[in-house]
């Protein structure tokens, strides 16, 4: 297993490693209602009551809308070399369809600028959830024809970004939009089918495929397309047959049923077979592989922890302890034999086990799924218990033992041969945190909701030094 403790020898990255961090559109902008914005699903989610903790909503956010110039300097001072942040659909193309509105772009235009100004490189996420409320009205994405809808609006985006922005990532975790907005319903829209989960998750694959023409069909040649997956880590609780099949079962569904078709032209066999009894799969029309298919630029991955699972006893009912969020509705369609795990030792508030060596071998899977083709850690981050001391700062040495131990992993990787060209720490500030409303913390940058105060923590400090300096600091360093 990789340590998380700091090395003796100085862990250095290659001087072109993009040190950067990561944001999604509804968790900061807020001013949902301004400039032509119209409802998302997320804004009927978290207005419907018992939906997010304590009620919380995106509503006001962190006010990134209105201090973009004031978060874009302190990205600047913390010495980021990169920030990545998502478009939000119904500010751009309120309805889903049809011509822009420009205020709504006009916004992200001026982000783009600020942060060119200050040195920092943008990276876009097309996608992060936020389905245009009149689109799910219209069925959401089990509904073939929002594909093509999302094509459009990446045109649109692409057109009015894509002179200034080299690097774009087209969705953002599909498998949370699917499973967890359609199977589970513990995300928006808050919809408990699985079969119209497993078309959800086919549907957002085409829209990949078509943006990325889109795209490609507007944007100059230099740019490079790519897409976000948060494949499971998943492991067996041993070696027996039914812990390796049901390993298998959660693997397809979190990560074959994505990177199969996108890079392999195919969905696997054995994820067909497991979902028999739930789809008989008819909703993937001829051609459809192919238009998905599209060749990628990069990779990018989210990574939090790894999946345990075993097959399930039949006399147990325990609660579904997979990380996903309190539900009578599994997001894993067709898999009532599969039982989750929690691994022993130390957790983040999520509940999630810490383990460097997941990430690891996370990036050496997809060094060999897809040789060739570079990789971006584009999340990577822990929530913890964050609290301001008596002089006003904010030291969470948790964060920075945890940042410390999966950049190690990182940099393991590369000198094992993966072709890691960046690394994304989520998050850039404390924010909505979905289901979890505003009671976890996963920002570097503590903010004071009441009064919107950003206030640097010693894990963004730590990590501003290892990104000027290229070398990851004693985990002391950041006091």
């Amino acid at each position: 297993m990789l340590e998380s403790a700091t090395p003796v020898t100085p862990v250095t990255f290659p001087p072109a490693f993009l040190w950067g961090a990561a944001t999604s559109a509804y968790q900061i902008e807020g001013a949902v209602r301004e400039d032509g914005r119209t409802p998302s699903i997320w804004d009927t989610f978290s207005h419907t009551p018992g939906k997010t903790a304590g009620g919380d909503t995106g509503d006001i956010a962190v006010d990134h809308y209105h201090r973009y110039r004031d978060d874009v300097a302190l990205m600047k001072d913390l010495g980021l070399g990169a920030y990545r942040f998502s478009i939000s659909w119904p500010r751009v193309q309120p309805t889903g369809r049809g011509p822009a509105v420009q205020r709504g772009l006009d916004f992200y235009r001026r982000l783009v600028d600020e942060l060119l100004a200050a040195g920092i490189k943008p990276a876009v996420t097309l996608y992060h959830w936020d389905l245009p409320q009149e689109l799910e009205d219209a069925g959401g994405w089990p509904e073939r024809e929002t594909a093509y809808r999302f094509a459009e609006y990446a045109q649109i985006v692409g057109e009015a970004l894509g002179d200034r922005v080299e690097q774009w990532i087209t969705l953002n975790e599909p498998w949370c939009a699917a499973f967890l907005g359609y199977a589970s319903g513990v995300h928006a829209p808050g919809r408990t089918d699985p079969a119209a989960a497993l078309r959800a998750a086919h549907h957002l694959n085409l829209a990949h495929g078509l943006g990325t023409v889109a795209l490609r069909s507007v944007m100059p040649a230099r740019n490079s397309v790519a897409i976000s997956l948060n494949t499971s880590v998943v492991r067996p609780l041993s070696q027996s047959p039914e812990d390796l099949a049901a390993a298998r079962k959660i693997d397809d569904l979190s990560g074959g049923i994505f990177h199969g078709p996108i890079l392999h032209g195919a969905y696997p066999q054995t994820l067909l077979e497991a979902t028999a009894s739930v789809s008989d799969w008819s909703h993937v029309q001829d051609g459809d592989l192919g238009r998905i298919r599209q060749p990628i630029d990069a990779i990018c991955l989210n990574y939090y922890t790894p999946t345990v699972v075993s097959a399930a006893d039949a006399d147990s009912r325990a609660p579904r302890a997979d990380g996903h969020g309190a539900s009578d509705h599994s997001p894993w369609p067709a898999t009532d034999d599969v039982a989750f795990h929690q691994p022993p030792g130390e957790r983040t508030e999520m509940g999630w086990s810490v383990d460097p060596s997941g990430l690891h071998e996370l990036i050496m899977r997809y060094h060999r799924e897809a040789p060739g083709t570079p990789l971006y850690i584009s999340e990577n981050g822990a929530a913890y218990d964050d609290k301001p001391g008596a002089d006003g700062s904010v030291h969470d040495p948790e964060r920075v033992a945890y940042l410390n131990g999966h950049l190690t992993a990182v940099r393991q990787a590369i000198a094992d041969g993966a072709d890691v060209r960046g690394y994304y720490l989520w998050s850039l500030l404390d924010n909505f945190e979905w289901a979890y409303g505003y009671e976890k913390r996963f920002g570097a940058v503590y903010v004071d909701y009441a009064s919107q105060q950003r206030t640097p923590k010693s894990s963004a400090l730590w990590y501003g030094r290892a990104a000027r300096t290229g070398t990851l600091p004693p985990v002391d360093a950041a006091e």
